[in-house]
């Protein structure tokens, strides 16, 4: 019966010895060998053997899955029904159970809105709106075509899973043989020879797919049985291979990674596995198409010199084996054998599928993907060290291999085991990796690429910001204590001198961290790249401190704070508040390995960590915003009751003058540094951003401090050593309000 498990038990007197199982289908000309395999399970002990058969199908009566003498049974219908009728169809055949199916009929109506009849692209009837019809695939093909009637009458498109009956026979045949039906050392290599020749009626997913799992059979069948490939049937492969590579990605690729995501993972994997089961007769072996090489060399016991090998693809590879890795391999006198495989575009097919560390960005391959594999003495070695050269790469490279076993099984890219190293004197990029595999090179789609120019603009704007605010500490040592003599006045220079500390410490501190060797593992990086992002913050929660300052001034006029409990309030907010953030993301992220940026001691903005600094920063900015809308409104339109003094409201035009000046520098520097995150921006923003970043010291000192009337009077009286003017004193000294 369908589905049921077939056992067979010999008993004998004798022992058993080389006893083989044959299944006869009636009408073949030959027995059929059954082997172990998935369906089939052969035991044998003293005087007793099973044989087991699961999950039988109806496969295993017939030779072909097509069988010319079906039947159509017609049901006359004397009176159309009024309304969707369900008729049931019982099939009774001698010794089976009764088989039941169930045949909906639509049954149309005057009035009805329809879909009419259409010979253009198929032979589709009358067929009710919102209804799906249904044909058979035509010509030499399996399957059905599905259309659907849309509500207002109008056809839709075809949606076809008509599969050639050609490749399903070779899919059938290679199941039947992974089953345990057959000779598989005999087999495997003659379905080989036919792909090429299949390979051609390929013009739909469907078709697609049936030739990737046949790929897919055939290697898990060469694994299993441990069976050794002649060179012809490798080529027939590669051949194969080659042809399917060059698919038209949008019509076919794109359809049949839609039906199952892992098409391409399939095909890697079973094309790796076949290319190492090359017979040692064969070596060495070279073989090489537009998308697919392949060599193999035969080192000697003795491992006279590395491994080797180059492509001629675009990008360009070479990669190599030192001789330290392969002298273990030969201790024994037995030959080494290294299989290289080249495929071209595979990559492209792959899943967007990025492991732990990669983050969850998009990442651009070079379209090549390198398989190395050594084999000695019958057994095959994954552990070797390999170093790759993937050519002049733009932008931060992350060296990977293709992990079939992430992501339920589907596969996807991971850097475990590999690490990039910067070739000495090239602008080349080597991968060294400690493990043979299918090895690739990530690139952010959108990375720029390294800019002299860019480079030198930023370290020259961060030299003048340094400059700049050692200039602002200077005037404030000479000043102080002129312009700090109201409560106002001196909360608010208070501020601006922490966001001056703050600022400079951290651009010292980004300056520096370019000299430092970048990495996880560099606690001198990880440092710095934590005291950035807590001094960066701090910068602005300083602002966001003047800020609360001058709205608290505006509001509450009658209820003061002392300034003691004032400046301590500060403080808290100006620096434990972005300690607090700091420590809270070393703790999430680090343990993930998701906080330093690739090749820089800085945060890794491909992930959630760089917004734990970007939030903060659109957050602060916002609130300055509407505190200066605010203060804006109460000075267009002032109070008798609520009027500051002369001196206070001197220094809060001070305090809005630099949140109005500060705000929009440090908005818009961010809000460009947001777009050079974006998707293919041009390098302008990439400029603006550089330029306006590294000068906020400038800003700071020119708006901030020198532009302050009372630092202007104070550096005059220090400097000219003569009196201000009687109206100046007289201003600043009226207690009074002013009317």
């Amino acid at each position: 019966m369908p589905g049921s498990t077939l056992n067979l038990t010999l008993l004998t007197s004798q022992e058993i010895t080389n006893l083989k199982w044959f299944l006869w289908r009636t009408g073949s000309p030959s027995p059929i060998l059954l082997q172990a395999g998935t369906c089939v399970s052969l035991t044998s002990s003293r005087g007793r053997a099973l044989l087991s058969i699961v999950n039988i199908t109806y496969k295993w009566a017939a030779s072909s899955f097509n069988t010319s003498d079906s039947q159509c049974f017609v049901l006359a219908v004397q009176r159309c029904p009024a309304a969707d009728t369900t008729y049931t169809c019982d099939l009774q055949s001698p010794g089976l159970s009764p088989l039941r199916v169930l045949v909906s009929v639509t049954i149309i109506q005057g009035g009805d809105t329809t879909c009419p009849e259409d010979s253009s692209a198929g032979a589709w009837n009358v067929t009710k709106a919102g209804h799906v019809a249904q044909a058979p695939c035509p010509g030499n093909k399996t399957g059905t075509v599905k259309r659907t009637c849309r509500p207002d009458g109008a056809w839709g498109p075809n949606h076809s899973s008509c599969t050639d009956t050609g490749l399903l026979a070779l899919l059938y045949r290679a199941r039947l043989l992974r089953a345990g039906q057959g000779w598989p050392d005999e087999e495997v290599p003659q379905i080989l020879a036919q792909l090429p020749d299949q390979v051609v009626v390929v013009t739909s997913p469907s078709d697609l797919l049936a030739l990737v799992n046949t790929i897919k059979v055939l290697a898990k069948i060469v694994a299993s049985a441990r069976i050794q490939l002649n060179g012809s049937a490798l080529e027939a492969l590669l051949k194969t291979t080659d042809k399917v590579l060059d698919m038209d990605a949008s019509s076919l690729w794109t359809t049949a990674r839609a039906q199952i995501s892992a098409v391409g993972s399939n095909l890697l994997l079973a094309v790796e596995t076949l290319a190492c089961s090359l017979c040692p007769q064969d070596h060495p072996f070279s073989f090489g198409l537009p998308n697919v090489q392949l060599q193999t060399q035969l080192l000697r016991p003795t491992l006279p010199s590395d491994y080797r090998v180059s492509s001629s693809t675009q990008p360009m590879l070479q990669a190599h084996i030192p001789k330290h890795s392969l002298a273990p391999l030969g201790h024994n006198g037995t030959n080494v054998s290294v299989t290289s495989l080249m495929l071209q575009k595979l990559d492209h097919f792959l899943p967007s599928n990025y492991g732990q560390g990669l983050g969850d960005s998009l990442y651009a391959t070079p379209g090549l993907v390198l398989a190395i594999s050594i084999m000695a003495g019958g057994q095959i070695f994954n552990k070797a060290e390999v170093i790759m050269d993937f050519g002049d790469t733009n932008g931060t490279p992350h060296c990977v291999f293709w992990d079939h076993d992430l992501f339920q099984g589907k596969g996807g890219w991971s850097d475990a085991g590999c690490q990039v190293q910067a070739a000495s004197a090239s602008p080349t990029t080597h991968c060294i990796c400690q493990h043979l595999t299918a090895f690739s090179i990530l690139m952010s789609r959108h990375t720029v690429p390294k800019n002299t120019l860019l480079e030198l603009l930023g370290q020259v704007g961060l030299g003048a910001s340094i400059v700049a605010l050692l200039v602002c500490l200077g005037v404030y040592r000479l000043v102080w204590r002129f312009v700090v003599q109201s409560k106002v006045a001196y909360l608010r220079h208070a501020a601006l001198l922490n966001v001056v500390l703050c600022l400079l410490a951290a651009d010292t501190c980004f300056l520096g961290a370019s000299l430092l060797p970048p990495g996880p593992h560099s606690p001198l990086c990880l440092a710095t790249a934590f005291l950035c992002h807590f001094l960066y913050l701090a910068t602005f929660f300083w602002m966001l401190a003047q800020a609360l300052m001058l709205a608290h001034q505006l509001l509450f006029v009658f209820h003061q704070l002392s300034r003691h409990r004032v400046l301590s309030l500060m403080v808290f907010l100006g620096y434990l508040c972005p300690m607090g953030f700091a420590g809270v993301t070393l703790g999430l992220y680090l343990p993930r390995g998701q906080y330093l940026g690739e090749g820089a001691c800085w945060l890794d903005k491909k992930g959630g960590v760089f917004y734990t600094f970007v939030g903060p920063v659109l957050a602060i900015m916002g609130v300055n915003g509407l505190v200066l809308a605010m203060a804006v409104l109460k000075l267009l339109r002032p109070s008798l009751s609520e009027g500051p003094q002369v001196e206070k409201r001197q220094a809060l035009l001070g305090v809005i003058k630099a949140l109005l000046i500060l705000t929009p520098i440090f908005g818009l520097t961010w809000a460009l540094g947001l777009a050079t995150l974006l998707e293919e921006v041009s390098i302008v923003p990439h400029y603006l951003f550089t330029a306006l970043n590294t000068s906020h010291g400038v800003f700071i000192l020119l708006f901030g401090c020198l532009m302050d009337r009372k630092v202007q009077e104070a550096l005059r009286k220090h400097f000219c050593r003569s009196q201000p003017p009687n109206s100046t004193i007289s201003l600043a000294t009226n207690e009074t309000y002013i009317p």
